[in-house]
């Protein structure tokens, strides 16, 4: 599969600040602020096979499709796809509490 294919649409998420594409050989794709991050990229693997541990009784499917690591300026958003993970950092547009 060529970069181009791994990464299609990824650069147009809105608010990206930047992407990896992992599978269990390292970094497949890079770019923005997570370009050549092997240290984020461990990161979210081993996020990644924690949470995949979490299995509901029974259940052949995966525990989960997507995670979101929020931080205070930015979200990381983890899709799970295949055999390859893909996290995109977002901007994290904070909503103010909402006083009633």
């Amino acid at each position: 599969m060529t970069t181009a294919a791994l990464t299609a649409g990824l650069d147009r998420i809105p608010d990206q600040l930047g992407y990896l594409v992992i599978s269990e050989d390292g970094v497949l794709a890079s770019a923005g602020e997570l370009e050549n991050d092997e240290h984020t990229a461990s990161v979210m693997m081993q996020m990644v096979r924690t949470a995949s541990r979490f299995r509901l009784s029974g259940s052949p499917e995966p525990p989960f499709k997507r995670m979101s690591v929020i931080l205070e300026d930015f979200v990381y958003a983890v899709t799970v796809s295949g055999q390859k993970v893909f996290v995109v950092k977002r901007q994290h547009n904070q909503q103010e509490p909402v006083s009633v």
